[in-house]
Order: structure tokens, then sequence, then C-alpha cells
């Protein structure tokens, strides 16, 4: 698999191999993320303009693009340079004026001769009364009228680049399609109807209505379909790669997990039960389990790792769980003590807070395998700590950590298994394109007990009001979070936002009532913060969005969140989840500014509505695309050209089960399927791909 077919070449040629493009055109096509004929063919259409021959523009509804044969008329020539050359036509039915602008005047007597039968289209409106065609889009002799195409495609443009040159640059692109054998599985390609690959090419590129443009449109639905393949492929041999990777078998004998759930004040869910049985079974495995564990808010995702690192302990190793911050780590460890003193197993935390006798003490005790379960920070990552024997890695909030830091840490141990949690409910779509080489777990159920969150919609008018509220709330001992907004994209003006809103409140409620985090704050000022107030020395804290992940205040009742519609649905769903942890009965209030639109008031009332995060975040998806949803810096979600996410779930789902099939029954690809699948990750760019094939 050394390098490109050549069939291929043509098509990653440089764009001036193409007809009418030279060095500058080709640059100016860089803003369209366009840098080979290959990407043209993949820059579809996006929306159409008819120009069907009419009789007359008598009765149509104006303005429109309209296509009618005329008889031209006299010529006038503006009175003043740069004026308006007009030239009288009549069609079947009623004459209009056709008019140019900086017109030179002999030219248009040659092209357009008074006299002669001309098929003109173009943009015809009214102005004072009377019907006028601005710079037809086409002027042609009656019998040339077979030149202008009856539906002709609008392309997406960028500086420098016209539609007439997209028009014959993407003609050209697609000439150069070679002749290549079908990747498709038959079955799957007939219940579809999909065209052939060049056909569909050809057919997205000449669309015939605008049924044509959409997304459900065969010969579209089989290039979206082709891309989300690739892309599915390119993850399940990472997938197969990482599975090849020998893990150890880890067989727990059950007596620990048993004392723990006896101790149980409740049952666990029929999710976490299930949860527990995949991720034990992929532990016993001789393959390394990668595993993602997606469970909303308060679904009781630390009780299935906890039952996970004790598989691990049962079986004579260790287990460690990551988090991504000292605050959560000791959370973590004060919520496990309880669990671990009922299982009778060793629990220790380890942060970059431990120095001198008592991290040597720590690490030595985990290297004799004294410690059976470590919790830490990125503190585990550092060269001196050294396991007896480390099974299981549970990484808490995967987007705090990279795959780089992943795979560090499975280092750590001979083969360890990978778990991954994260509270943030992922929509399908995306679960699939993001973690697709990961096995998936979903906590759906939440555990009894958990108290339901009241949700309100408040106008900033009302802040007063919402303060005074505050006030009785603080006299009867409760604790309330504020969050600020997010102000613009710079950290300082948030500052400011914060400390504005802890001033005020300050004043209101009382000094060493209210304390402040902010992302500017050095960590250990913030751990203070945080601590007074879970101890609560403070009782509201003012907060940017720092808070949203894991931190747990049972007292905590009540969260403001201001200016409410600047945030992502997920975002306020999970700062939502920080109260409604304890006994009473909890409110979330979400301030917006007035006036708020239509799709703004939509969006919140979604949260009034429901508490299901997978609703909310399928919700989240529709309403503003994968782009904003995850931040595309951080997301990791590959950008497609023709697929769409939001709308294409079911072709991503297709496609995954059936790269994964392709891989099962073909691992090397060398059947003449397989080999067209080579093929086609050429043709996608995916050269991660191809280098997991020849290296597997």
């Amino acid at each position: 698999m050394s390098g490109r077919p050549e069939a291929l070449f043509p098509l990653f040629a440089g764009l001036e191999t193409l007809a009418g493009v030279g060095p500058k055109t080709a640059q100016h096509f860089a803003g369209l993320a366009v840098t080979a004929p290959r990407d043209l063919l993949f820059t579809l259409p996006l929306s159409g303009i008819d120009r069907c021959l009419s009789e007359t523009v008598k009765d149509a509804i104006l303005p429109a693009t309209l296509t009618t044969t005329v008889t031209i008329g006299p010529h006038r020539p503006p009175r003043n340079k740069g004026g308006a050359y007009r030239i009288h036509v009549e069609d079947a039915q009623t004459s209009f004026q056709v008019v140019y602008f900086h017109a030179h005047g002999d030219y248009l007597k040659r092209q357009l001769p008074e006299g002669s039968r001309q098929v003109l289209s173009g943009r015809v409106e009214l102005f004072d009364g009377v019907a006028q065609m601005v710079h037809p889009d086409f002027a042609v002799p009656e019998t040339e009228a077979a030149n202008i195409p009856a539906f002709e495609p609008v392309y997406p443009l960028t500086n420098g680049i016209t539609q007439k040159l997209m028009y014959k640059a993407t003609r050209g692109a697609v000439a150069l399609i070679p002749a290549m054998d079908e990747w498709i599985d038959p079955e799957q390609k007939k219940r579809s109807s999909w065209p052939d690959f060049a056909h569909a090419v050809q057919a997205a590129h000449d669309p015939q209505s605008l049924s044509d443009i959409s997304a459900t449109a065969p010969a579209r639905e089989r290039l979206a379909y082709d891309e989300l393949f690739a892309h599915q492929i390119t993850l399940a041999l990472a997938r197969n790669k990482e599975r090849r990777k020998k893990g150890r078998r880890t067989v727990g004998d059950g007596r620990l997990q048993a004392k723990v759930l006896v101790s149980l004040p409740y049952t666990p869910t029929d999710a976490q039960t299930r949860a527990i049985a995949e991720i034990t079974t992929d532990m016993a495995r001789d393959a390394r389990m990668n595993r993602l564990l997606q469970g909303d808010v308060g679904a009781g995702k630390t009780l299935v790792a906890f039952m996970a690192l004790l598989a691990a302990a049962e079986a004579g190793g260790q287990g460690v769980l990551m988090a991504p911050t000292e605050i959560l780590a000791r959370q973590h460890l004060q919520g496990l003590r309880p669990l671990a003193e009922n299982a009778g197993v060793v629990l220790e935390i380890l942060t970059g807070r431990d120095k001198g006798t008592e991290r040597q003490a720590k690490l030595a005790a985990l290297a004799r395998g004294d410690i059976h379960v470590l919790v830490g920070t990125h503190a585990v990552f550092q060269a001196d700590v050294a396991f007896a024997d480390l099974r299981l890695a549970v990484v808490d909030e995967q987007h705090r950590f990279g795959v780089r830091q992943r795979l560090e840490l499975g280092q750590k141990g001979d083969r360890a298994d990978v778990l991954v949690m994260t509270a943030t409910p992922i929509p399908r779509s995306l679960a699939l394109a993001q973690y697709g080489d990961m096995d998936v777990s979903v906590l759906d159920e939440k555990p009894p007990g958990r108290q339901p969150i009241k949700t309100a919609l408040v106008s900033t008018e009302k802040l007063d009001q919402v303060v005074d509220r505050l006030r009785a709330a603080v006299a009867e001992g409760r604790q309330c979070y504020w969050v600020c907004p997010l102000v613009e994209e710079s950290e300082v003006s948030d500052l400011i936002a914060a400390e504005e809103r802890f001033k005020r409140l300050r004043a209101a409620l009382g000094e060493g009532v209210v304390g402040l985090v902010h992302g500017q704050m050095p960590p250990a000022e913030k751990d203070a913060a945080m601590r007074a107030f879970q101890n609560g020395q403070t009782q509201v804290l003012v907060a940017t969005t720092v808070i949203e992940v894991g931190v747990d205040v049972p007292n905590a009742t009540i969260m403001v969140i201001e200016r409410a519609e600047t945030f992502g649905l997920a975002q306020l769903h999970q700062l939502r989840g920080r109260v409604g942890r304890g006994q009473g009965a909890s409110t979330c209030l979400l301030m917006y500014q007035h006036p708020l639109g239509e799709t703004g008031k939509q969006r919140l009332e979604v949260l009034r509505e429901t508490e299901d995060g997978f609703v909310i975040a399928e919700t989240d998806l529709k309403m503003r695309g994968t782009g904003d949803l995850i931040g595309t810096a951080q997301s990791g979600v590959p950008r497609f050209r023709v697929a769409d996410l939001e709308r294409q779930t079911a072709l991503m789902a297709t496609a995954q089960s059936d790269a994964r099939k392709l891989l099962f029954d073909d691992p090397t690809l060398d059947t003449p399927r397989g080999k067209a699948a080579r093929m086609l990750l050429w043709l996608m760019r995916q050269n991660e791909a191809i280098r997991l094939i020849s290296v597997g």
C-alpha cells in the first residue's frame, strides 16, 4: 500500500491542470478549501436556477429569473458617460427593457442586432412600473438556445471565483474520474437505489431540479455515504489495531463487588448492571479494552467505574481513576472511600500536592502493590510513578485528556485496559463520528432518590427579585451557584463580568457570604474558593463555567445562570446538574436578556421540559449544528464536505456496521471489494487509515 494508485494521480494533481485555471485562480480556490481537482468533485451546488423557457414575462411575479425568446428592438445609448444603455425587446405577449451599464455600444449592436431573434435569461425586476432585465446572464441567438442549461447549478463561491469558472472547473474535475470498482456492499447499494460513484458525481453536479440538490437525492446520499464509510473504515482499522494489541485477561471472582453491592442503600439501575457486565466481560478478554462509558448527569457512572476497578483488584491487580482536576480527584476519593472500606480494599490519592516523604511513601506502596485503587490527576503520568500490576485505567471526562495521555496511561501498566467516562451526553451521530473506534456503554436511567430540578426562565430585568429570593434562601442556610455569562471570547471580559457580579451580590448579601471562582485564578486560590463553598463557609459561589464538571455540593439547591441564551444546551444541562444532589428541592433559574428571539426561546424551553441529557443534546445538535456544539477546535469531529452529521445519523450508523463487517471478513482489505475500499480511502484522503493497513 506504498503510494497513491496511479489512476488517481490526475485528481490529486495541481488545480492548474484544469482548463481555465491559472496559478492565481488556484490560490483563490484555497478559500473554498479546494487544493486539487479531487476537492471539486465534493464541492457540490448549494442551489439552482430554473432557466426553462417561458413564453413571456407578462404575468410573472417579479423579481424573478426568467428565460424567454424576444425580438430585439431599437437600442438607446446613454445620454451621459457611464449611464444606462437600454434595448427595447418584445416577447410573445409584452415588451420590456434590457439594460447594460458601462456598455460598449458597438459590441452590443453586433451581438444583439435590431430585428434579430434572441433567447435572453436573467433577473427581471420592475423599475417605475417598467419591467427590466439588467445584464442578462445569457443572451444567445435563438438557434443556440440549447446552450442555456434548463436548470443551472449554483455553487458556493469565494473571493476571485465566479459561477462560470466554478461550472467549468467542476466539469473538468469530473472528467478525470478513473474507472473504479464498487466499494459499497451490493445489497446496501441496491436497497438504497444508489448510482455508481462516477454517475453519482456527475448527477450531483448536473441537477435537473431542486429535488436533486436535497441531501436525500440518491446521488448526493451515495456521496455522503462514501465520506462516512471511508471515515468509519479508518476508525474500524484503528479499533482493530487497538484490539490486536495484546491485552491481559482480568477475571475477578466477584467477592469484593458483592460486599459493595450489599452495603449500598439502593439497588443499581438496570443500565448500571448492564454496563458493569459489558466492562467486566471486556476485561476478561485477552484483547485490550477500549470502552467509552457515557452517562447523563447523576446517572451513577462512578459506581460502575468502581465495580470495574474492584474486578481488577479481585484479579490481584491494581486500578487507577484519573480526574482532570485536584478538586474532582478529591471528590472521587470522598465518594469512593466508604465503598472501598466496605470492600476492604486500599484506596489512595496522588496529586501534584503530594510532596517529599509522603509522596515517596505512596509511590513505594504503589510499586509494592499495597495500594489497590489509586485516584489521581495528571501527576500519575510522571516518570517515577510505577505500579506493581496496573490492569485498568479509568479516565474521567474525555475532552480534558488527549488521546496521547490515554496511551501514556496504558503504558504505565502492562497492556492495561482503558475505560473513558464522559458526563456529556453525546448525540448518537457525534458519538459515532468521534468515538467510532471505541465500544460504548450508555447509562440512560437515573438512580432512585435523585431530586427532580425545577427549571424556570426569568428575564434579566427581574434581577432584583432573583437577588431577594437568594437572600431568603441563604437565611434558611441553603447554598447557591451564580454562573456568569460568557462574554465575547476573551477571558479578561469574562473576568470583569464575574467580578462585577461578585461585588454586587456581596453588597446585597453581606461580606463573607459570597465567594468567587474564575478561569484566571491560580489553581490553589481556585481550590480554596471551591473548598470554602463545599464546606459551607461561603453560601453563594459566583463563577464562570469552571464549575460545570463534577463538583458535588449536596447542600446547593439553587443554580442561577445569567444570559443563559449564550450557552450551549448541553452546557446548561451540565451546569444544572450541579444542584439536586442532596435532599432539598432544587431550582435552576435561566436568566435571559430581553427580547429573546424565537429560536433562543425554543432552545431554553427544551431545558424546562426535560432533564434527559440525550434528548437535550439531540435538540442542541439540530438547532446549532455540529461545529458549535463541541467547539470545533477540541472536538475531533471530522469535517465532511457532503455528509451532514445532524441529519444523516442513520447513514453514519450503517457505515459503521458495514465498515466493521468488511474488516471482519477481510482484515487486510485484499478481496476485490477490499481493494476497492483502499481506493476509496485514497480518494477520501484517509492517509492515516492507509498507514494502519500497511503497518497492520
